[in-house]
């Protein structure tokens, strides 16, 4: 049951930012916040693809700290979808840590 919570969190918290803080922009916004969510491809590199006991964090690749420092950084960008792109990575590795109980 948790994982589905989990899973809407990942849809449900980034159109909610884009909502609130870029209501002119905010389908847009919303659209390139989820597309960050393909991050989560480099799950198909582990083995199993799927384990609901192990923490993403500091596990897949894209999932470390170098990438989600590079995700923060992208957040300050003037370019905006950039921007929103680094929001919404940056949303996706929060929701992931807590799931991890970081």
């Amino acid at each position: 049951m948790f994982s589905y919570i989990h899973i809407a969190l990942h849809i449900l918290v980034p159109v909610a930012v884009a909502w609130f803080f870029f209501r002119a922009e905010w389908k847009k916004a919303a659209l390139i916040m989820l597309a960050a969510n393909l991050v989560d491809l480099d799950h198909l590199l582990a083995d199993p693809v799927y384990d609901p006991n192990r923490c993403s964090i500091n596990f897949h690749p894209l999932h470390k700290m170098l990438p989600i420092s590079l995700y923060g950084a992208m957040m300050f960008l003037p370019w905006k979808p950039l921007r929103w792109l680094g929001i919404g990575l940056f949303i996706h590795m929060l929701l992931d840590a807590l799931d991890c109980g970081i």
